[in-house]
């Protein structure tokens, strides 16, 4: 055992690399966009960046757990939708109090990881398969329990306000950076997050588990154990980031999160998480995260079609992926 988690710890220092690699990119984009338009570095553009950053990185977060152990997880954008659906079900049309739909949102997401981990880590279905079933059910679910329509907060102004008000604002009122709550949440996930990965059991066995699966389990830790926390935690960060949508929108929306599993695996990705596993930092996948909202914001502000925009994303995570196979080659 511990072989593996020595080997796990040196990926990792060589993952520092593709971490300092993703930041600097980030700055590089910054400095671009700040140069080629004046509005790009103005407090509002700053916080619609991390607003647009806020439920995505979350999703990101979550996803990031299941890939380290060499694993995916495709139904996180739907389970999102699925988690919102509960929350606005649960508040709307129970009435019950907003802390406790909040609480049914997340634990909803919980349970669609919760069946991904046992589906993978007792069933034996390989991840991509059983996280792309997972996906159709959680869209179905969301749409058969909203009857195929939004469903609104109108009698609960204070769960958007919960999460779209700003604390900042209100302590420092001259600061003229209304940061919204909802940014919060998100930095404060992923130093749980962060801390959860780095600094527990959990976090080193789903490190050891990426980089030799059979070595960890024949060192006597229950590996399918771990294996499906790490579904599972992917899951309550996708109910999270599904209550925060729909706080954000006011309504939960059964078709939102559709397709939003593939920003989060490219931000994770982009910001050095491995696909073969073994390899990442909650602190990466949020740079990557900031990176695709960045260079989405900034290509908006100069008038960048769409598709070009997406192009442009997909060829980052392309070069992401390639660079992350060059660096396994050279620890080699």
């Amino acid at each position: 055992m511990q072989s593996s988690l020595n080997s796990a710890g040196s990926i990792l220092r060589s993952d520092a690399v593709q971490r300092l690699l993703a930041l600097g990119a980030l700055v590089i984009i910054v400095i671009f966009f700040a140069l080629a338009s004046p509005f790009f570095l103005t407090s509002n553009n700053i916080i619609n960046i991390v607003l647009a950053t806020s439920v995505v990185g979350i999703l990101a977060i979550g996803v990031t757990f299941p890939i380290i152990t060499a694993g995916i997880d495709l139904s996180v954008g739907t389970n999102l939708s699925f988690s919102a659906v509960i929350t606005a079900i649960i508040i709307t049309n129970a009435g019950l109090p907003v802390p406790v739909g909040i609480v049914f949102g997340v634990l909803a997401g919980g349970a669609v990881g919760l069946i991904n981990g046992f589906l993978i880590a007792r069933v034996g279905l390989p991840p991509f398969i059983a996280t792309l079933g997972m996906l159709n059910v959680a869209r179905g679910l969301a749409l058969v329990l909203s009857d195929v329509r939004p469903v609104y907060f109108p009698n609960n102004p204070e769960f958007a306000d919960f999460f779209q008000g700003s604390i900042v604002d209100s302590l420092t009122p001259g600061l003229d950076f209304p940061l919204p709550n909802i940014a919060l949440v998100f930095f404060g996930s992923a130093l749980v997050a962060g801390f959860i990965l780095s600094k527990t059991v959990l976090g080193r066995y789903i490190f050891a588990i990426g980089s030799n699966e059979e070595a960890t389990r024949l060192s006597g830790v229950r590996a399918m154990r771990y294996k499906a926390a790490a579904y599972v935690l992917s899951g309550l960060f996708a109910g999270l980031a599904g209550v925060m949508l729909a706080a954000r929108l006011n309504s939960a929306q059964p078709s939102e999160g559709f397709g939003m599993e593939l920003d989060a695996i490219a931000a994770a990705v982009i910001g050095g998480t491995s696909l073969s596993g073994g390899e990442g930092s909650i602190f990466g996948t949020v740079i990557g995260a900031f990176i695709i909202s960045t260079l989405t914001n900034g290509l908006r502000l100069m008038a960048v079609p769409q598709e070009w925009q997406i192009t442009i994303t997909g060829i980052i995570v392309i070069l992401a992926v390639y660079l992350d196979i060059l660096r396994r080659r050279s620890h080699g």
